[in-house]
C-alpha cells in the first residue's frame, strides 16, 4: 500500500487518518502500512540511493513552523495561513496550510514512523498512480512527483515524495486554486513546493 499524508477531498487537502492508498475513493479509510520483508535492503523496488542524507533530526520538529516560512507561503498562497497540524501514529506529522479565498492548498508531511523511504513509494504508490514523474534530484535529493487521482493532474491535485536519506521520507503536495483547476499541471508546480521544503531541511541541518 502507499504512503501518503495528503488524499483529495473536495477542495482542501485532508489528512488521511489510516496510513496508506488503494484504489478506493480519495480519502478512504484502509489499513495501515505492512513493513516490505525487503526494506532492510535499502533502497529497493527501483528506488535511487540517496547519495548524500539530511540526519533524522531534521524532521523532529512541527512542520507548521518550520516545513515553509511565511513569505514561502506567500509565494504558493497568495497569502500565508496559519497551518493546521495533523498526526498520524502510522506515519508521523503533517501541516496543511489553505487559502479560503482561491481554495489553493499546500501541505507538508514528515514520514518519521515507517522507515524505508523512497522505496516504500516505488513499491506502492507507482502502481496506483495515474501521474508518476520522478526527479533525479531536488538539490540532491531523488524525489517523485504523483497522484493517484484517476483524472490524473487535471484533478489539480499532486503530491512529490523526497527521499532525504535512504530510510525516511518528505511528503509536498499541493492543490491548485480551483479557477486553475483543468488548466494548469499541478505535478509541475508541486515541485517548486518540495524544493522550499528542501531548503529549509537543507538550512536546519547546517547543509
Amino acid at each position: 500500500m502507499c504512503r501518503s499524508f495528503f488524499a483529495l477531498s473536495g477542495a482542501v487537502v485532508a489528512v488521511v487518518v489510516t496510513a496508506g492508498c488503494s484504489g478506493s475513493a480519495p480519502g478512504a479509510a484502509v489499513s495501515p502500512p505492512v513493513p516490505s520483508p525487503a526494506a532492510a535492503a535499502l533502497p529497493h523496488s527501483g528506488a535511487p540511493k540517496v547519495e548524500r542524507p539530511l540526519p533524522a533530526s531534521v524532521l523532529s520538529g512541527d512542520p507548521c513552523q518550520e516545513a515553509l516560512k511565511p513569505d514561502q507561503l506567500e509565494q504558493i498562497l497568495g497569502n500565508a495561513p496559519q497551518g493546521e497540524r495533523h498526526d498520524n501514529p502510522a506515519l508521523g506529522t503533517a501541516c496543511n496550510w489553505i487559502n479560503d479565498t482561491t481554495g489553493a492548498t499546500v501541505g507538508v508531511g514528515y514520514t518519521t514512523k515507517v522507515h524505508d523511504g523512497l522505496s516504500a513509494v516505488y513499491q506502492n504508490t507507482r502502481p496506483l498512480s495515474s501521474v508518476w514523474r520522478e526527479f533525479p534530484s531536488i538539490q540532491g535529493f531523488p524525489a517523485a512527483a504523483h497522484t493517484t487521482i484517476s483524472s490524473g493532474t487535471q484533478g489539480g491535485f499532486c503530491q512529490v515524495s523526497i527521499g532525504i536519506s535512504d530510510s525516511l521520507t518528505v511528503d509536498a503536495s499541493l492543490i491548485l486554486r480551483r479557477a486553475k483547476v483543468g488548466k494548469a499541471d499541478a505535478c509541475e508546480l508541486a515541485p517548486r513546493v518540495a524544493d522550499m521544503v528542501v531548503t529549509n531541511l537543507r538550512k536546519k541541518a547546517g547543509v
